[in-house]
């Protein structure tokens, strides 16, 4: 049986049933007190960004951390939004700049950026293109390109119809050879790489007009992103007060790439609308939410559910052993990893499925 058989199998047994405590062994505790914000692989290590503590690499093959950190004397910074990797580089996103890792000679350095002020120097997603060599640079304002073969930034103003939020990028998503979607504030971009992206129609825009995203809310605020061949997940901030309850009324939407919207919210069974985010098993998203208050003004970590994307039946996960509050979900092909707000969790599948497979037989 091979890797995605055994995935295939475990979340088959899930059926009906909710997720309840195990034996500690299937579950792996790490980078204790850390909030883990975004985590990432370049092929053989798994990089971590965290809020407060640095970077982290684990390198499976030899069981091996490594720490990058003001404490450890190796970086600059600790505060850390987002990650991405390649064979040669790692890139870390701050909220002072884009910090990049040249592993030949294992020293950091750091970029900022000019246009847009120092607000712009605040990372808030990146994304590697293997196809083209690239890395996608979302910035709080502005999106930056940066093509590794020249060695050549370049930035590109998104804003649509005037509203500067729509230039806000929140999260990128390379989809395929051919695609790339930028997610903003305020809707969601979708760009056809055969064309220069200063060029019209390179890019296709959804927000809640002409009943994209069913015409939900005032505004559309994409926080996360997850690509199949059929579908597009889309995952959105839930922001709403008492003075505009329909602000950001947040969801998860099913987007068959024409023009058929699908939302999965509260009233379809989530715990709550607010989507931190996404990632795939098989034939099962996994989804961490949130909720906001709307008299606090706060965000409140609402779990982990898993959906069958054949189905959309929702399964939620209740462990007590897993914080609320997961940032971050990131699959290696054997373990899950969850990013949460008081350190790093590693599913091991494989024991779960022994266990699973025993209380069956009972």
């Amino acid at each position: 049986m091979n890797n995605m058989q055994k995935i295939f199998l475990i979340v088959f047994l899930l059926i009906g049933a909710q997720i309840n405590a195990q034996d500690d062994i299937d579950l792996e505790f790490f980078l204790r007190d850390s909030q883990v914000l975004d985590i990432t692989s370049d092929g053989s290590n798994i990089w971590f960004a965290t809020n407060g503590n640095g970077i982290y690499k684990f390198s499976p093959k030899r069981n091996q951390w490594t720490h990058y950190s003001t404490a450890q004397g190796n970086l600059q910074h600790d505060f850390f939004y987002c990650i991405a990797a390649n064979d040669d580089f790692v890139w870390a996103g701050s909220i002072d700049g884009l910090f990049i890792l040249e592993k030949n000679r294992e020293s950091w350095t750091k970029r900022k950026f000019s246009l847009g002020g120092q607000l712009a120097n605040w990372i808030r997603s990146l994304a590697f293109d293997k196809y083209e060599n690239v890395l996608w640079i979302g910035r709080f304002k502005y999106l930056t390109k940066l093509d590794l073969n020249s060695k050549k930034f370049t930035d590109y103003d998104l804003t649509v119809r005037g509203n500067e939020k729509t230039n806000t990028i929140k999260f990128i998503r390379v989809d395929g050879d051919s695609v790339v979607w930028f997610g903003s504030e305020a809707g969601l971009h979708k760009y056809d790489k055969s064309e220069n992206l200063n060029n019209n129609g390179a890019i296709t825009f959804y927000d809640n007009r002409y009943n994209y995203f069913n015409g939900v809310g005032e505004q559309v605020s994409i926080s996360s992103l997850l690509c199949e061949r059929e579908n597009v997940w889309i995952g959105l901030d839930e922001f709403i007060t008492a003075e505009r309850p329909e602000f950001n009324v947040g969801g998860l939407f099913r987007y068959n790439r024409k023009n058929d919207w699908l939302k999965i919210d509260d009233t379809k069974g989530l715990p709550a609308n607010g989507v931190y985010d996404l990632e795939r098993t098989g034939n099962y998203i996994w989804a961490s939410l949130y909720q906001f208050g709307k008299t606090t003004k706060e965000t409140f970590g609402r779990g982990l559910v898993l959906i069958n994307r054949l189905t959309n039946q929702i399964i939620p996960i209740r462990d007590e052993r897993i914080p609320r509050t997961i940032y971050s979900i990131f699959f290696d092909g054997t373990n899950l990893w969850l990013g949460s707000e008081s350190g790093l969790i590693k599913v091991n599948f494989f024991n779960k499925l022994a266990q699973w497979k025993s209380e069956v037989k009972k």
